[in-house]
């Protein structure tokens, strides 16, 4: 049987699972959606090793892939297998049962997606490349590349929603602060992400766009602001809660994102550095720190993610005018030329997300019976915040190893005075035979550039001076050896 056949075999046999599996929801009182059962332990192996495989592996298995890594297969192999694993484990557990959830449906998509990437791997990796292969192949592999790039933030998804359905949240009069809560709060962290990108690989494709960072965070919060306009409040109905402070957060967002697209460029059309989006990030950080609640462990929580939020934008506006003093970055040469006040902001944005994530009310009412105080809750929620950091840390330095080489010095072996000099990764310097390699790169390279100088008439010379040449530093004439 070969791998494609075998592929195709695991494909059916997921696709049967992912159809066939049944709920029991027999012990379910009326009017809730979950048992009074606890989780056992086969429902927590569940858990574990699915936060592992789609959390930490298929994201560590992208960027080896993006680097075109001989452990990307390996990687992805093993993520598939857990996933799969895990998958059963959670249809054959016992104790807590519960009612149909958005957790259980959207685990069809999200299975059929990775058995979609399993065959069009296998495929890729078979290299059948001729007669109508070649077009096939030209249509699927940025497929594969845009599905390998969508898993971590549909696995994200998924994991709020096992969240979600293991306690029996967000049903009812519930679900819209709970949407609330965590969209903004997972927007938060994905602007983090991208300001961690843009920070330690981006600067390059940043350059290319021909635009400042402000231009696309102001796009994003006027757009985002559009949304909360017209979402925030039932048009028609009476004003209740904060419909009216969440519905003019919407409104400052999409003004104030505007004004960031227009001062994102100078007269002359280039990119400059603005603090609009670091004003809106602070303003709502003092926005959200001032919403009334009733519990006062949700406002300690929602103060202390304002202030964070506040701290986020006060640090980007000192690493804007007095830290990079309006430049996109310290260094135009050295790629790891970062200043570590520059980690701060992310990082907040991050803790930020977090804390709104964690704030909602039915979490609060639980931890507020569970008698958990305010300090204890926070400091979790950063440790998490932390370990997030770090793991985008890790594969950023994973993808800049080996796809963003650094610049060498004028005194690097690799580069000899007056020579050409290539920019070499710390991995490639280390070694003598990488070494070696790079010198004759810098001869090939020269010889190339000497080549495209040099004239027919030059070129020609050697063979009519009769085997004899000058040497053009003494003056002095040699044989050339036959």
């Amino acid at each position: 049987m070969t791998s494609l056949s075998q592929a195709s075999l695991a494909f059916a046999c997921l696709l049967g699972a992912v159809v066939a599996h049944e709920h029991h929801t027999d012990n379910i009182p009326e009017g809730q959606v979950i048992s009074d059962e606890p989780i056992d332990t086969i429902l927590w192996l569940h858990i574990f090793i699915q936060i592992t495989a789609w959390g930490v592996i298929f994201p560590t298995g992208m960027v080896l892939g993006m680097i075109r890594s001989r452990w990307h297969v390996p990687t992805q192999t093993v993520g598939s297998l857990l996933a799969l694993a895990a998958y059963f484990l959670g249809h054959k557990h016992k104790g807590r049962q519960f009612a149909e959830n958005a957790h259980s449906k959207f685990a069809n998509t999200l299975g059929l997606m990775l058995a979609s990437q399993v065959i069009i791997g296998v495929y890729l990796k078979l290299h059948l490349e001729k007669g109508i292969n070649s077009r096939i192949r030209r249509f699927i592999v940025p497929v594969h590349g845009i599905l390998g790039k969508a898993l971590p933030v549909v696995s994200w998804v998924q994991m709020l929603f096992g969240g979600i359905a293991a306690m029996g949240y967000c049903r009812g009069d519930h679900l819209g602060q709970c949407l609330a809560h965590y969209i903004m709060g997972s927007a938060f962290v994905a602007y983090g992400i991208l300001l961690t990108i843009l920070l330690l690989v981006g600067q390059v494709w940043l350059r290319k766009t021909g635009r400042s960072q402000e231009f696309f965070d102001s796009l994003v919060i006027a757009a985002w602001g559009c949304v909360n306009t017209f979402t925030e409040h039932r048009w028609g109905q009476p004003w209740r809660g904060n419909d009216l402070q969440h519905t003019s957060m919407g409104i400052v967002w999409w003004c104030a994102g505007l004004l960031g697209m227009w001062l994102s460029r100078t007269r002359g059309g280039q990119p400059k550095r603005n603090l609009v989006p670091a004003v809106v990030i602070i303003i709502t950080g003092w926005s959200m720190s001032s919403h009334p609640q009733e519990l006062m462990l949700s406002t300690m929580v929602h103060s202390i993610f304002g202030y964070t939020l506040m701290a986020a934008g006060a640090a980007r506006i000192i690493e804007i005018s007095f830290l990079l003093k309006d430049k996109a970055q310290i260094s135009s040469k050295n790629v790891e030329d970062t200043n570590s006040f520059q980690y701060l902001t992310p990082f907040l944005l991050y803790a930020s997300g977090f804390l709104f994530m964690g704030a909602t009310e039915e979490q609060i009412a639980f931890l507020s019976q569970a008698g958990v105080t305010h300090v204890s809750y926070i400091l979790l929620i950063f440790s998490a915040a932390f370990l997030m950091f770090l793991f985008v840390n890790v594969l950023l330095h994973i993808y800049a190893q080996a796809s963003l080489p650094l610049e060498s010095s004028n005194s690097s072996p690799s580069a000899p005075e007056g020579g050409i000099h290539l920019p070499i990764t710390p991995r490639q310097s280390q070694h003598p035979r990488n070494r070696q390699q790079n010198l004759e790169r810098v001869r090939a390279a020269e010889e190339y550039e000497l080549d495209g100088l040099m004239s027919e008439d030059e070129e020609e010379r050697p063979s009519s001076t009769d085997g004899v040449s000058e040497d053009s530093g003494s003056g002095r004439r040699k044989e050339i050896p036959r």
